[in-house]
């Protein structure tokens, strides 16, 4: 997540910087740093602001499950956490996931992955 994006999902969620950074449990002044590019926004950060995003555009309508979206086949779900703990809505969310056959080995490549997924994408976007 780039400052432009962290600025806009800040945006989207109506939050001043002092709010975000209660929200996050953060300070207001590490929110200033992530806005102005003087710090990269920590995963967990990410995340965080990444799930309560997701939660705005779901408004409580029921949303397609990832394996239903990408048409897995009944021995790739059986190996995911995502089918295994039934999230298939947050299925960027959780670690282990194995959308291209392996587990992603860090957060980072994770959402290189997911950011190009019609799953994350319908749920954030």
């Amino acid at each position: 997540m780039d400052s432009k994006e962290f600025k806009q999902f800040r945006s989207r969620l109506q939050k001043t910087q002092k709010q975000m950074a209660r929200l996050l449990g953060t300070s207001t002044k590490a929110i200033h740093s992530y806005e102005q590019r003087w710090r990269s926004i920590p995963p967990h950060v990410e995340r965080q602001v990444l799930f309560l995003v997701s939660r705005l555009n779901h408004n409580g309508k029921k949303q397609q499950k990832c394996w239903t979206m990408l048409k897995c086949p009944k021995k790739k779900k059986e190996q995911c956490p995502a089918w295994e703990f039934k999230l298939g809505q947050l299925c960027w969310f959780i670690n282990g996931t194995i959308c291209e056959g392996e587990p992603q080995s860090n957060w980072q490549e994770k959402m290189e992955m997911c950011r190009s997924c019609e799953v994350f994408n319908s749920h954030l976007c």
